[in-house]
């Protein structure tokens, strides 16, 4: 159990680092990111209230996919995700600003590697999934398509509503709509050995 523990809160620590990099690069968030943005600044609240509310939203829409109930649990996922966006954010590196394009780029490709990283730890334990990526999972499941598919299906959603609220959407934002199924889909295998081989001891 230590281990499963273990593997969640640091997959969902990760993420909101990876999350922080990519918006702090400045050269256009994650889809999902720069939606939870753009309706931060439209509306109103923090980038991780918008991470809650958007997920409470997406668990009910996950549920109509897989024509099941919605996974109430996973509120606790959503909520410690928003946490630790909003600790990245507001606390560790609110006062950071990135002059130039190369510590730009450095920053979104670190960004990608945490979330993709954090997104493979954390699905490992089997807790409840992030909404997100339960999107993923639900469309997997029930057309049958892979991760990198249905992770990038979800990740087009996310930009055209992110575009239609004003969130920083740009170059990294493309990359990352792009690059995270199939970074996610490398991390897998071996975090998952990892995983197992830590549970056996």
């Amino acid at each position: 159990m230590k281990i499963r523990v273990f593997f969640y809160l640091i997959g969902l620590f990760f993420m909101g680092l990876g999350v922080t990099f990519t918006i702090k690069a400045n050269l256009g968030a994650g889809a999902w990111d720069a939606l939870n943005v753009g309706l931060s600044k439209v509306i109103g609240l923090t980038v991780g209230s918008w991470v809650f509310v958007i997920g409470v939203i997406l668990m009910f829409i996950n549920a109509f996919i897989t024509k099941g109930k919605p996974k109430f649990l996973a509120i606790i996922t959503i909520l410690l995700i928003g946490f630790f966006v909003d600790f990245w954010m507001l606390v560790v590196f609110k006062n950071m600003f990135l002059d130039g394009m190369v510590k730009q780029v450095v920053s979104l490709l670190l960004g990608i590697f945490f979330i993709a990283l954090g997104v493979s730890m954390y699905l490992q334990t089997k807790f409840p999934a992030n909404p997100i990526d339960q999107l993923m999972i639900s469309l997997h499941e029930r057309f049958s398509l892979n991760f990198m598919v249905a992770k990038t299906i979800g990740e087009v959603v996310a930009l055209i509503l992110a575009f239609i609220f004003q969130g920083p959407i740009g170059i990294g934002t493309i990359i990352i709509t792009f690059l995270i199924g199939p970074i996610i889909q490398m991390f897998s295998k071996p975090v998952s050995a990892r995983y197992d081989l830590l549970l056996k001891r």
